[in-house]
Order: structure tokens, then sequence, then C-alpha cells
């Protein structure tokens, strides 16, 4: 008996590795906890049992990632919202859509409290807002169209907090799960926040770019892909994060362990991640019904002409809406 056993052990040893398959996916910016269910997936070695081998490339502000997907040199793109994904389509750039892993982009409006401020209709009426020159051009745009603000109180957003924080009248931009940290950091008080979400900004975010040769040829890649990164944000939001949250912390030093859960927290109380048809269909739902609501009131808001994009090409639905994920959420405890 010992030696057939050591004879079929000697057997087990020698059989070749299952080969995994090497993926580069690239991020918008640079590492913190709104990416942190792709590392917890490569942490918790999710990926690896998905038989992926996963690299990621993260952005910043000297970085961009974007032309690497249609160039062929990373595999995934985490990008933005579904402007971008609009963008591509119109212009002919051969991506796709395959998974959101927010329900909610985290875009957001600050002001300061007791100001006036806690009612989002109040926001047109403040005297000066600081919001970024790509945000001037796009949600702000809805924003005027749908809401009634003006372009008079415009004033540029240089991702300094210092204007804002010396006028108590004054709104600005922010990534809902970022910016309200930052200020409670700087100024020991919590700012007021509405999310755009909350009040029509109907697109997914933190979308999950690939090519369009990929799914056609590989789909069983993307779907693997697809189910991992799920998993990972399960595990993320639901379990222990202190390896990717570590993981996250070597790739960008300026992020702290207090900053990283102080976000999770936001995301969970948000609704940022897990929520509306993520929470019954796992997350990165997505529908095209959503997708086309979204193009319409951006169409209404003159950035897009009726009929330039076409919506077939802009996510495909083949790899979401499974429930991927949701027993490992239900055994966490997820809520």
């Amino acid at each position: 008996m010992r030696a057939r056993f050591i004879a079929l052990a000697a057997v087990l040893l020698a059989a070749p590795a299952i080969a995994q398959d090497k993926i580069t996916f690239a991020t918008n910016w640079k590492a913190q906890a709104a990416h942190g269910g792709f590392y917890q997936a490569v942490a918790d070695g999710t990926y690896k049992k998905y038989g992926l081998d996963v690299t990621i490339q993260p952005g910043g502000p000297q970085v961009n990632n974007r032309p690497l997907l249609p160039a062929g040199r990373i595999d995934f793109l985490m990008t933005g919202n579904l402007l971008h994904s609009f963008d591509n389509v119109k212009n002919k750039v051969p991506t796709v859509v395959v998974a959101s892993m927010f329900q909610k982009d985290p875009q957001a409006l600050l002001a300061h409290p007791g100001q006036g401020y806690e009612t989002f209709a109040n926001l047109k009426n403040a005297p000066l807002a600081l919001i970024a020159k790509d945000g001037q051009f796009s949600w702000w745009q809805w924003l005027k169209v749908t809401h009634g603000f003006k372009d008079e109180v415009l004033k540029p957003y240089n991702y300094n907090l210092g204007p804002f924080l010396a006028n108590s009248k004054a709104i600005q931009q922010g990534y809902s799960v970022a910016e309200p940290i930052y200020v409670e950091n700087q100024a020991k008080f919590k700012p007021v926040v509405h999310l755009l979400a909350d009040h029509g900004f109907s697109t997914y975010s933190t979308v999950i770019e690939a090519r369009t040769d990929t799914v056609k040829n590989k789909p069983d890649l993307v779907q693997r892909f697809v189910d991992a990164s799920a998993i990972g944000w399960v595990n993320y939001l639901y379990g222990n994060r202190q390896a990717a949250n570590a993981m996250m912390i070597q790739a960008n030093p300026e992020m702290t362990e207090a900053e990283m859960e102080a976000s999770v927290v936001l995301m969970k109380s948000q609704g940022i991640v897990d929520s509306g048809e993520a929470a019954t269909k796992g997350i990165g739902a997505m529908n095209a019904a959503r997708v086309k609501d979204f193009f319409d009131q951006m169409v209404k808001a003159g950035l897009y002409k009726a009929g330039e994009v076409d919506l077939a090409q802009v996510a495909t639905y083949q790899f979401v809406n499974k429930g991927v994920g949701q027993d490992i959420k239900a055994r966490l405890g997820g809520k």
C-alpha cells in the first residue's frame, strides 16, 4: 500500500500544472478602494482558480491606458461610465462593454453643511460651482438641461480642495467614495454629498471593456474574467480584504488602510456596487433598457445626436446577470 501511495504521489508531482491564461487588465487611475474587487481576485487566488494569470496595470494622471485596448496591448480595460463607450462606438473603435462593476456612477456634488444645500434642488442656486473641464462638457450639460444649473457660476476645479473649503457657499464635484473622506480629513467636517445617480444620471460605471474580437473568438476567457471579477468584488466588500488593501498600498503608497476602509463604508452605504439589479442578478449586472435611457438623456443634453450611436454595439449582456457570487455573498452575510 505504501509503495502504491508513493508511486501515485510521484505521478501527481510529475504532472504538468494547468496552464493559466495570461491577462493584462488596465485601470483608469491609480490603485484605490474603488478598484478593490479586482485586486482582491488577484490576492485571494480567485483569478487563478478561474485559470487566469492576471496582471493589473494601473492608470494615473500621466498614464492613458485607453488606446492600449484596441491596439491589443492589454486584454481588458476598466473605464469610467458609458460616455466613453458611446464615443468608442461613434468613432468605430472595436471595443465593447462586457460588465459593469458599479451600478451607480460615484460622480457627486459636494457642499458645506448648514448652507441650505441638503436638498439637491437648491444646489443650482450656489454662487460658485467648481467643476473640472471634462465635467463641464459632459455631465454638467445634463445638469443644465435636466435640473436648471447655470454656466455663470462655473469655475474650473483643479483637484485642490482649497477654494471649496474657503467658501462655505461653494459646491464642487467629487468622487463620492473619495473626496468626502479628504474633506473630512482636512477640514474636520462631513460634507453634504449628492450622487448624480440618485437624481437621474443613470449610467453604469466602472465598466469592463474588451475588444470585440476577444468577445467573438474567446467568449470562455471573457466569461471567466467577468465571473472572477464579480466574485472578487463580493469578497472585497464582505470578506477579508486586508491582502487586497496591502497590494493597493504597495501599488499606490499615497493610499492608507484607513482611507480605503472609509471608502468601502461609503461604497456600501451609497449602493455603488451592490444595489439595483446587482442585488439579485450579481455584481456586474446590466440591461439594454438602462443603456438606452442614459443615451436618450445624453441626446437631450446635447452630447449626441439621436441615432448616431448604434446601442447594440455598446455592450453585450451574455456574460452577466447570472447571479455569480450570490452564494458567497450569502455565506459572508453581505447585505
